[in-house]
């Protein structure tokens, strides 16, 4: 059985997750762009992993967004995305960004892309560079 680690900004949370990843989603939609606080989300789904909290587990926050099914897990002190149960705890949505661990899983698709933010658009014309620039 496959097993990942993941933890956030701060280390204060950290966990790990102990099954098959099965797909690997970049979500566009207006609320992944709201809670990301970037262009989407980047996030891998299981209906069978299971997440086991290592350190932490006090400072994790869930907020459901009212009437959505947009949920969102969050450390409390750093605010970095956690991994969270979704569809009445059949779905583990896990945030690719909160891994530690190298993950063999390449995103699956594009979903909400007619939501994507008009800024997003034509991205690889742009320059590139490998830190900050000075």
């Amino acid at each position: 059985m496959a097993q990942t680690y993941g933890s956030c900004l701060c280390s204060e949370v950290k966990f790990e997750v102990v099954g098959s990843l099965e797909g690997f989603f970049l979500c566009h939609c207006k609320h992944c762009q709201k809670g990301s606080g970037s262009s989407n989300a980047a996030n891998i789904f299981s209906q069978s992993a299971q997440v086991l909290w290592l350190k932490g587990e006090e400072r994790v926050k869930t907020y459901v967004l009212p009437g959505t099914r947009h949920t969102k897990a969050f450390c409390q002190n750093c605010g970095s995305g956690l991994p969270n149960l979704q569809r009445n705890g059949k779905l583990l949505v896990i945030p690719a960004g909160s891994l530690d661990s190298e993950i063999v899983l390449r995103p699956t698709a594009h979903i909400f892309f007619s939501s994507r933010a008009a800024w997003e658009r034509e991205l690889d014309q742009i320059q590139v560079f490998d830190k900050l620039p000075e």
